[in-house]
């Protein structure tokens, strides 16, 4: 069971990172304000500044693409280091995102570690941090602003970009339990019908 886990998280979860190859031409991997700070950029294209937010983000986006190239290495080490419990507390659940809520407990220190000096020196190398202190000039120069924007920018962009990978992990996880043709080779196909099985077993047992 654990091999077959194991392999079929190998083979489908994953891809969905390929994504962020292209970070240019894929708006669903593009850099966005989070939560609260949705409202900085909302604020600052409201007064004219569109063009230097898109610089930004662009850049940004970038940052994150070269960080990810490192996170497919760290998913695969996690999948090694699954033991049996992990494996059947992954699989025989009607948590959709099972997979991905164990990968995030297990990594997240440890991409934000692996992230933070590449983020800082592709953002260093692109001219964004620079760019982003015009920024926070301008937002912090604006009437009424209670909390000033932050000029540090690693540890933004490196949570972002986990934020981002592992929403990204957990729709294609919810996929390939939900639809049987995404299981591309037998073993995703034999595990996830096993599991089916065995779920469907323990709820008729309770």
């Amino acid at each position: 069971m654990v091999m077959g886990l194991k392999d079929a998280l190998s083979q489908g979860l994953f891809k969905s990172l390929d994504a962020f190859a292209d970070p240019d031409g894929n708006p669903l991997v593009r850099f966005a304000f989070p939560g609260e700070a949705a409202k900085i950029e909302k604020t600052l294209r409201d007064l004219g500044f569109d063009k230097v937010i898109n610089q930004v983000t662009g850049k940004f986006t970038r940052a994150m693409s070269s960080a990810v190239k490192i996170a497919k290495p760290l998913f695969f080490d996690a999948i090694k280091n699954m033991s049996f419990k992990d494996a059947a507390k992954i699989l025989v659940t009607d948590n959709t995102h099972a997979a991905t809520d164990y990968f995030k407990q297990e990594m997240k220190p440890g991409l934000m570690t692996a992230f933070r000096p590449i983020v800082d020196s592709t953002i260093k190398m692109e001219g964004a941090d620079k760019e982003w202190a015009g920024v926070t000039k301008i937002y912090n120069a604006v009437p009424f602003i209670n909390k000033p924007l932050e000029t540090s920018l690693t540890d933004f962009v490196s949570a972002r970009v986990i934020d981002l990978m592992f929403l990204m992990v957990a729709n294609e996880e919810e996929q390939i339990r939900s639809k049987y043709e995404l299981r591309k080779t037998d073993m995703m196909k034999k595990v996830f019908t096993w599991a089916e099985g065995e779920l469907k077993k323990k709820l008729q047992k309770n």
